[in-house]
Order: C-alpha cells, then structure tokens, then sequence
C-alpha cells in the first residue's frame, strides 16, 4: 500500500525538541500521515481532547515532565489509539512501565520513520529488515549495567542517592556511569 491509496491517518507527536518534532512531522506527511505536534504534557492532552488522533509518539523526557503521565489519559481518551513512547533514555525499566501504563511499543532514539511505522503496523517501502533473533545478538556488560542501574531507578523513584545506597555504590560514581550510555546489543560472530 502506497502513501496515495493510504487513508490519511491522524497522529500526535509529543516531544519537547521542537527540531525533532518537525522534521518527523515532514516525514510523516510525505507519506500521506497528518500529525499535530504538542511540546508538553498539558498542550498533548488539550490537542488530544480536541480531536483524539489515531496514534501517539511521545517522548519519555518533555523537560521537567514524563511522557509516561500521558499513557493512561490517552488510553482513556480513545481505547484504540496506538501509543508508542520513544525516548532517548531507553532501558528496560522504564520500556516495563510504559507498557503496564497502556503503551503498545516503546522505541528507543533516535528511531527511523520506516521503524516507527512498522511499530504502528504501517507498510513502508523503506522498512527496516527484521529484527535478528534473540539467540543471534548479545548484551555488552556495559549495557547490562546500565539496564540493572535503570531498574534500580525505577524502583526507588529516580533517587539518586537512595539508588547508590540500593546498589552499594557512592553517589558520585552513580552519577558517573549515568552519563555514560551504553552501545547497542551487538550480532554474534560466526552465527
């Protein structure tokens, strides 16, 4: 199905980078997709409330507010909408939350047009291949890591000082590994 015989879907892109939002809004519009952009949590609900879209991206971070707020006003709003959080501090604690909140996907930035499509279950010329099998990739430590220290996080309510004490590690050194991100899962060799 091309972006000419595809209705036009109705979108809603939350994300405080206003750069961003736009240059996704174009992407999406070329491919026959309207969206209305919102930079926070009040202006995505007043937008949403006026006109319930279809889908809604929305980033974790929108300056000092959580895109996870808008999870369960959005279901509410329109039980069918696809909600996809997409998010520049992926981990898996906060992927866990996001679905027990009622998001449907979660994609980590920077996510491609053809990706964030396949995830809303839109056919694109440009999709991404598959997907390589869990057997085929495997975590760095650092990243492992990472994801323990996000869990960690989660668990005590972004409190730094109470997640260094839970993990057993100063607090400056906790902010340290926090500002390291971790590289990408990386393919098995010879597999």
């Amino acid at each position: 199905m091309n972006a000419l015989s595809r209705p036009l879907l109705s979108g809603l892109l939350v994300d405080d980078d206003p750069a961003y939002v736009a240059t996704l809004q174009r992407s999406l519009a070329r491919r026959g997709i309207e969206s209305r952009t919102a930079g926070s949590v009040r202006q995505a609900l007043d937008l949403a409330l006026a006109q319930p879209p279809g889908f809604a991206l929305i980033d974790l971070k929108l300056g000092h507010e959580s895109g996870l707020q808008l999870i369960r006003p959005l279901r509410e709003l329109r039980p069918d909408m696809r909600i996809v959080l997409v998010t520049g501090y992926a981990s898996v604690a906060t992927a866990v939350d996001a679905i027990k909140r009622g998001a449907d996907d979660y994609l980590p930035k920077p996510a491609s047009v053809p990706a964030i499509l396949a995830v809303l279950g839109i056919e694109s010329a440009d999709a991404p291949p598959p997907v390589a099998a869990a057997s085929e990739t495997m975590m760095p430590l650092r990243r492992m890591e990472w994801e323990h220290i996000q869990q960690a996080l989660n668990d005590t309510g972004g409190n730094i000082s109470a997640t260094a004490r839970l993990l057993g590690m100063h607090r400056r050194s906790l902010q340290r590994k926090l500002g390291k991100r971790p590289g990408p899962e990386r393919r098995i060799v010879g597999l």
